[in-house]
C-alpha cells in the first residue's frame, strides 16, 4: 500500500519532540544525523522530497535548486537565509521560509551572557580555579570593566536588536543605535537614540551586532571601523561571523585598539582565524544563538507549519520574498 505523506527531506537531526512530529506526519528521505550532510547526499536528499527543512550550514546553490524540481519548499532552520541562493529558489519558482521570532529571547539573552562574561572575565576566571592554581582572593586579580551605566551600542535594531535593548534597562545603560532606518521616535523608549554608525562606535563602551549577512553588511566592522571605538570597548557578535572582518579583529585586539570581544559565530565557521584562539580577552561560542531546548523545537514547529501550509496550497506564514 502506497504510504499517502508527503516526503520531506531533513539535513541534520533536530530535537526529539520534532523528530517526533515529523517522523508521524511525513515519510522521511532517510534518517537525519547529528552532521553535516555531503554536498552530494544534500542535492541527492533535495531531489527526492516534496519539502525540505535545512540549517543555516546547509549551502544550497543554484544547481542544488534546479536539479529539485519535485521539491516545493525549503524551510530553514534559521532566521538569517544566506546560505540559500534566493535568486535561483525565485526562478525556480521555489518558496523559501525562515524562523523568526522564535529564537528572538533566546539569542537576546546569549548575547548578554557573552557580554557579561567578556567585561568580568569569566572564562579567565573558571580557566583559573579549575587548573588548581588559584590561590585565593586578591585585590587586583582579573579585573575587569563595569558594565552598568555605560553606554551600549546597537546595530540592527530589529527583533534580537530590541530585545537586547530592552534587557539594557536592569543595567541602567543608555542605548545607542544604528540601522538602516532610524525607527520613529515615538515608538522607542527615551534612552534609545539613533546614531550613525561612526558616532555609535566612537560613544559606545559595548558594541553588539544583530544585522543579517547580506552583500551591504559583509564586513561592515572592519579595521576603520574598529579604529572609531575606543580602546576601552568591547564588541560582541551573535549575528554572522562574516559582518566582522576577523582578521582585522584580530589586530585590533592584539594591538590594543579595542579591549576585548565575545563572538558566538565566525567568518569561516567552523574555522575561525588562527590568531583568536590565543587571545584571552576574547570569550569564544560555538554558535550557541538559539541554543535553547524551547528555541529549537518551536523552530522546527514553525518549519513544520510551513511545509504544511505550502502542501496544502495556502501561503506560507514565514516565506521569504
Amino acid at each position: 500500500m502506497t504510504d499517502p505523506r508527503p516526503t520531506l527531506y531533513i539535513s541534520r537531526l533536530l530535537p526529539d519532540p520534532v523528530m517526533a512530529i515529523v517522523r508521524e506526519r511525513f515519510q522521511l528521505v532517510q534518517e537525519p544525523l547529528d552532521a553535516l550532510p555531503a554536498p552530494s547526499a544534500l542535492r541527492e536528499g533535495l531531489c527526492q522530497a516534496d519539502a525540505a527543512i535545512v540549517t543555516l550550514g546547509d549551502r544550497i546553490d543554484a544547481e542544488a535548486i534546479h536539479a529539485a524540481t519535485r521539491l516545493k519548499i525549503l524551510a530553514n532552520y534559521a532566521v538569517g537565509y544566506n546560505n540559500i541562493d534566493l535568486m535561483a529558489a525565485r526562478q525556480r519558482g521555489l518558496i523559501v521560509t525562515n524562523t523568526p521570532d522564535v529564537l528572538t529571547d533566546a539569542t537576546a539573552d546569549l548575547t548578554w551572557a557573552l557580554l557579561l562574561a567578556t567585561a568580568r572575565r569569566v572564562v579567565e576566571g573558571d580557566s583559573l580555579v579549575r587548573s588548581g592554581h588559584w590561590t585565593g582572593w586578591s585585590p587586583i586579580q582579573l579585573l575587569g570593566a563595569e558594565v552598568s551605566g555605560k553606554t551600549l551600542g546597537i546595530i540592527g535594531m530589529g527583533r534580537i536588536g530590541q530585545a537586547v535593548a530592552q534587557r539594557a534597562v536592569g543595567f541602567r545603560m543608555p542605548v545607542r543605535y544604528h540601522s538602516r532606518q532610524p525607527i520613529a521616535t515615538s515608538s522607542l523608549p527615551r534612552e534609545w537614540e539613533y546614531r550613525s554608525l561612526q558616532e555609535l562606535l566612537s560613544e559606545a563602551d559595548v558594541v553588539t551586532i544583530h544585522v543579517p549577512l547580506t552583500p551591504t553588511t559583509h564586513h561592515l566592522i572592519g579595521e576603520r571601523e574598529l579604529s572609531w571605538m575606543r580602546p576601552t570597548a568591547f564588541l560582541i557578535n551573535t549575528a554572522r561571523g562574516p559582518i566582522i572582518d576577523e582578521g582585522a579583529l584580530v589586530d585590533a585586539l592584539e594591538t590594543g585598539v579595542i579591549a576585548g570581544a565575545g563572538l558566538d559565530v565566525y567568518e569561516q565557521e567552523p574555522a575561525m582565524h588562527s590568531g583568536l584562539a590565543q587571545l584571552k580577552q576574547v570569550v569564544l561560542l560555538p554558535h550557541l544563538g538559539s541554543a535553547t531546548l524551547h528555541a529549537r523545537v518551536q523552530m522546527g514547529l514553525v518549519c513544520v507549519n510551513n511545509i504544511h501550509a505550502v502542501l496544502e496550497g495556502r501561503p506560507a506564514p514565514n516565506q521569504i520574498p
